[in-house]
């Protein structure tokens, strides 16, 4: 059992539950990456001893993070020489894209200490350079952030309190000329006012999707 896992407890964990495979869609990206969703998510509950943790997002390359992933890599000026947040970032697959693609900086994000854990050793793995960020920034914990200049930000849209919250968060960075990028399948929660920059057909595990592949877009939130 594990509870509230510090640094090295959380980077075995990782380690113990994935191996490293290409990401699909991505193959020039690799991450420590879990079989079955829901068969770690009950592990995962079982070893932190709680009910009703969030799903593993850490463990798997999500549609809409490997289309905004996919995105950054094929264009590179949206982030090069450029600040950059990547909100809730699971895996770090989008943070890696951007650092990959050129950013001077990237700040990948989460609550959840597992999840920067697995960012920091995907980051190893694909030689790039990321800082990991363990605050709640949508509940306004937010230090520095009128100095980023992109905001990346991949399914967030799939539960109503949270995607409410993070587009809050999102349309204040918009407001101030912050380029704001959303990669998402068509969650039920993804607002209307988004503008439409490329369409991928992304392939999905069963056990994330119900199809083996998703149409999944990248969005520019409108200020």
């Amino acid at each position: 059992m594990i509870s509230d896992p510090t640094p090295l407890d959380a980077l075995e964990y990782v380690r113990s539950h994935t191996s490293i495979e290409p990401v699909p869609f991505i193959p020039e990206l690799r991450l420590h990456q879990a079989d079955d969703a829901f068969r770690l998510w009950q592990t995962t509950e079982r070893d932190l001893a709680r009910d009703g943790i969030a799903l593993p997002y850490w463990a798997f390359a999500w549609a809409g993070g490997t289309a905004l992933a996919r995105y950054v890599l094929d264009h590179p000026e949206v982030v090069r020489g450029r600040r950059v947040l990547d909100l809730a970032t699971g895996s770090g697959l989008v943070a890696i894209a951007a650092a990959r693609a050129g950013a001077v900086e990237v700040i990948a994000n989460d609550i959840d200490p597992i999840a920067l854990a697995a960012t920091e050793l995907n980051a190893t793995l694909n030689d790039v350079t990321i800082t990991t960020l363990h605050t709640d920034l949508l509940a306004g914990s937010a230090p520095q952030l009128e100095s980023f200049e992109v905001v990346l930000a991949g399914d967030i849209a799939y539960e109503r309190p949270f995607a409410k919250q993070a587009f809050e968060f999102l349309r204040t960075h918009a407001a101030r000329d912050t380029t704001v990028l959303i990669g998402d399948p068509g969650r039920a929660y993804l607002p209307p006012d988004l503008q439409p920059l490329e369409t991928y057909t992304i392939p999905t595990p069963a056990t994330l999707e119900s199809s083996e592949s998703t149409r999944t877009t990248v969005f520019r939130l409108r200020t």
